[in-house]
Formats: structure tokens, C-alpha cells, sequence
């Protein structure tokens, strides 16, 4: 394996200027979309936790059934 340079410090002011520059080039969601996209999440929270529900409710119910066979 080749060799590697020692990293080099970073001051704090650099990273600073550094965290800026980075922050500076992403690209922020509008208000439309930070609510469109909280909204799909809802829904799929909701739908997601009543198919659980009933995989965890039929389950319940099968092992009901198989203790009362014992």
C-alpha cells in the first residue's frame, strides 16, 4: 500500500470558513415541498402503523389459537 501524508491540521476559523462554503451550495426545499413532503410522511406513518397493527393483531390471534390446542 502506498503511503499516505500526514493530515494536516484544521483551525477552527478555517473549518468555519470551510462549513459555510458547503452549507452555501445545498440546495434548500421550498415551504411547498418541506409541507408536500410532511404530509406523504404522515400518510405513510398512518398507513404503515395500521398494517402493522393488524400483521401484529393476526399474529396475537394465531397464537391465541395455538395455546388453546395445548
Amino acid at each position: 500500500m502506498a503511503e499516505q501524508a500526514p493530515k494536516k491540521k484544521t483551525s477552527p476559523g478555517e473549518f468555519v470558513r470551510q462549513v459555510r462554503s458547503e452549507t452555501s451550495k445545498v440546495v434548500w426545499p421550498t415551504r411547498e415541498e418541506t409541507i408536500r413532503t410532511a404530509i406523504f410522511v404522515g400518510i405513510m406513518v398512518i398507513i404503515l402503523s395500521l398494517f402493522f397493527l393488524a400483521i401484529d393483531s393476526a399474529f396475537g390471534a394465531i397464537v391465541r389459537w395455538l395455546l388453546t390446542l395445548a
